[in-house]
């Protein structure tokens, strides 16, 4: 059974969460803070698998909340305030919820925690992929979603639905599998840092490739490789580069 911790100074904020929660079957235990120290508390005495928290708090604010809890549980913001939606995103929470809620997105909030970070396992955004380390040696964390800012709204783009990145600039083309392209205001060296690159390699100063959607590798007259992908695109794997051929040929 699922654990869920709702943290919110106002009564009715938190009876209006926890009330629909107790409808749900998989939910065993609703616990209830009314200021952030007292949720920090409950939570490191509870383990809660998933924490509904406002922004706005005594003593500690969800935000910071949030940042202590990474690694321990799924995070859902519920809040008035949409101004903080950016700084959430950026700490991996699974959803940002602006009151007042209806049932249908609070549960949905709930699926999309539960999918996300399934309840008895550690965080996993945070835990050390395919043995990687931070030059500081401690585990680096790789993007899941990029959070990409367009005007009158924020995009979340999950990176499963990302094919590849070509350079523009200070800004990078972000394309999909549906054949969509989004532009995002990242360089392409913040975007490698971001992307686990056992997923996505560097091929160019200008593109990042996710090696699955590779197709064929074509050597050329001047010491690069063309890069068809099964959409059809073609991209180019530079000489510079040309060490990883061995790695996106599978051979690793």
């Amino acid at each position: 059974m699922i654990k869920v911790l709702v943290a919110d100074d106002e009564c009715l904020a938190r009876q209006a969460i926890t009330i629909p929660l107790g409808r749900r079957p998989d939910v065993g235990v609703v616990y209830e803070a009314a200021s952030g120290i007292r949720a920090l508390e409950l939570a490191e005495a509870h383990s809660p698998d998933v924490v509904f928290l406002d922004i706005q708090m005594p003593g500690l604010s969800g935000i910071e909340i949030a940042s202590r809890l990474q690694g321990k549980a799924a995070i859902v913001f519920v809040t008035a305030y949409q101004e903080f939606a950016v700084s959430a995103f950026e700490l991996g929470v699974a959803d940002y919820l602006l009151k007042p809620v209806s049932e249908i997105r609070l549960y949905g909030a709930l699926d999309k925690a539960l999918k996300t970070y399934p309840p008895g396992n550690a965080y996993w955004p945070q835990q050390p992929r395919h043995g990687a380390e931070s030059q500081s040696g401690g585990s680096m964390a790789y993007k899941t979603r990029l959070v990409i800012k367009e005007p009158g709204r924020i995009r979340l783009v999950d990176v499963n639905d990302i094919s590849y990145i070509v350079g523009a600039g200070n800004y990078a083309e972000v394309h999909l599998l549906d054949g969509s392209a989004i532009l995002h205001r990242e360089t392409m060296t913040s975007l490698e840092h971001q992307l686990d690159p056992v997923v996505f390699v560097r091929i160019h100063r200008s593109s990042i490739v996710r090696c699955g959607h590779i197709a064929e590798l074509r050597p050329t007259n001047n010491g690069d490789y063309a890069v068809l992908l099964k959409q059809g695109q073609a991209l180019t794997l530079s000489r510079r580069n040309k060490h990883k051929l061995a790695f996106l040929l599978g051979d690793h």
